[in-house]
């Protein structure tokens, strides 16, 4: 049964739609939304309750990163995220060759925040592919079907601090973390400054480069505060 627009919908609701949409096998379903909107843990809910209709493979754009050392020579510290840190091509012939069933793809860490250069996994799909993240504007025609998590912002801005402090807690005890850079400050300077990163740096991502998505995504769903979902678009049609 299709969710019709703005009903709550679980994401058992979600999944039972998706399977009935995704006759061809491999299906490759796109899910974009901001920073910390929740793409990642909606995925890993979604595959789950996929499962009972397909097999199911997550793919994360993140491993399309462009190391921090190339975003340092090439100026791009500060806009990682932005569609110009991907590997458009990379990334490209990734889900060309997912389309065939495999794909060998890079490897990113969220503890280092970096391109691990020395490994590559390989991923294989034979019923459903959730690629998940940003950077998928590029790659939107090998896309079967795209799914735009929105939210309002200053819910946005409360889950990224949330986040960012969780995180900044953890390096405390975690000498590889990425936050450790951050550790010499107070926990009050701690989040002053994540909410700089979030005003500077992804609240102008989310406004001039992801947010266009919601323009042309399948489904847009509404996420509240409290994590629950309705659907605000739904035109993912049986085909």
């Amino acid at each position: 049964m299709t969710p019709d627009p703005d009903t709550t919908v679980s994401v058992t609701d979600i999944a039972d739609a998706l399977a009935a949409r995704a006759a061809q096998r491999p299906f490759l379903i796109g899910v974009t939304g901001s920073v910390a909107v929740g793409k990642s843990t909606f995925c890993h809910a979604l595959a789950v309750a996929l499962e009972a209709h397909a097999a199911v493979t997550i793919l994360s754009t993140d491993g399309f990163l462009k190391p921090n050392r190339v975003l340092e020579a090439e100026g791009l510290t500060l806009k990682k995220g932005f569609p110009e840190s991907y590997d458009d091509a990379r990334l490209q012939r990734a889900l060309a060759d997912l389309r065939q069933g495999e794909a060998r793809v890079p490897v990113y860490s969220h503890v280092t925040y970096d391109i691990d250069e020395t490994r590559e996994e390989t991923v294989t799909v034979q019923g459903i592919a959730l690629i998940e993240g940003l950077g998928l504007g590029n790659v939107s025609n090998r896309l079967d079907l795209s799914i735009y998590l929105d939210a309002l912002e200053e819910d946005l801005e409360h889950w990224f601090i949330e986040r960012f402090m969780r995180l900044w807690h953890a390096a405390d005890h975690d000498e590889a973390s990425f936050y450790r850079n951050f550790r010499h400050m107070s926990e009050p300077e701690a989040e002053a400054f994540g909410r700089t990163v979030w005003a500077r740096i992804n609240l102008p991502n989310l406004r001039e480069h992801i947010a266009p998505a919601r323009e042309t995504a399948d489904i847009i769903l509404l996420k509240t505060r409290n994590h629950g979902l309705s659907v605000s678009r739904w035109n993912a049609h049986q085909g």
